[in-house]
């Protein structure tokens, strides 16, 4: 039975452990609340087996990966066991434990999954939604542009601060995953409509507050992911796309279209801001599987 004392570690190690990623590997708030989460759902599943993470083996780590099977998609259970390989490894560098009992472990293979894009008519319908009449349309206006123009996450979106925008060199800065700092032109539209929102949108939207942030919500505080995703689901629907709308396939259709148009593969690596450029070379999958459909679509002899 596991003791109380031993409990109790397992949790101080669990909080140590996403320190430890927050302060020493610099990763996203997002990705430390996904392992956050994977981490506990795993001491919770050795506790009922009466064992403390300390004393864990690889057999336990495969039963636990066996049992997320039903629950979970391959994405997800890859991810878990990543976590954990990160969480062991963690407490081997602690001197906690002397090997990692899911070292031996191999990775989930994932299928290969093709992003999905909006064609560059569903980006223009999509981007043309908001009614500019008032302060609320011209943010919504003013983040849709920008977040196209510029290949911004949604979390780097709603983080910007005023500071963030150069409107006179037409660039944007944003500090990305693993606290690196880039620079990315926005393209004229965006720069108008975020002009027109700074100039005339965002101080209907203050409410006597000075907020640093760019992108305020109705009641004058900072737009939080959430909100913005609603946003643009409800912008999807309005323009009658029948595709799911997400901030992350605005993303995906702003590095494919980029390709599609004759952009070099290593300059949208540096705009979307990924570490490694195998990463982006899936935009060029989607780009030859696109050339691929219109071929078949359109030649008399498909």
């Amino acid at each position: 039975m596991i003791s109380k004392t031993d409990k109790k570690q397992a949790y101080i190690l669990a909080d140590q452990f996403i320190n430890h990623l927050r302060v020493e590997r610099g990763l996203s708030d997002n990705t430390i609340q996904s392992y956050g989460r994977d981490l506990i759902r795993f001491l919770q599943f050795i506790e009922q087996k009466k064992i403390s993470p300390l004393r864990a083996k690889r057999d336990h780590i495969a039963e636990y990966i066996s049992s997320l099977s039903p629950l979970l998609s391959a994405r997800s259970i890859a991810r878990n066991l990543s976590a954990l390989k990160m969480f062991f490894r963690f407490l081997i560098s602690e001197g906690k434990i002397k090997d990692s009992p899911a070292r031996l472990l191999e990775t989930i293979k994932l299928p290969g999954r093709l992003p999905e894009i909006l064609s560059c008519e569903e980006v223009d319908l999509l981007l043309s939604q908001p009614d500019i009449s008032d302060s609320l349309g011209m943010r919504d206006k003013a983040m849709l542009e920008l977040l196209y123009a510029t290949g911004l996450r949604v979390s780097e979106l709603i983080g910007l601060n005023l500071i963030n925008i150069n409107l006179e060199a037409g660039y944007v800065r944003t500090i990305g995953k693993g606290s690196k700092e880039r620079m990315i032109p926005m393209g004229q539209k965006a720069i108008d409509a975020v002009k027109a929102y700074i100039s005339d949108g965002r101080a209907g939207l203050l409410k006597g507050r000075n907020p640093s942030r760019l992108f305020l919500n109705a009641k004058g505080k900072a737009i939080s992911r959430q909100g913005f995703w609603k946003i643009i689901k409800r912008y999807g629907v309005m323009a009658g796309i029948k595709k799911k709308i997400t901030p992350h396939r605005l993303r995906h259709s702003f590095a494919s279209h980029l390709l599609e148009g004759g952009a070099d593969l290593r300059s949208v690596q540096v705009m979307l801001g990924h570490a490694d450029i195998s990463t982006t070379q899936i935009y060029t999958h989607v780009s030859r599987e696109r050339l691929k459909n219109i071929h078949e679509r359109y030649h008399p002899r498909p």
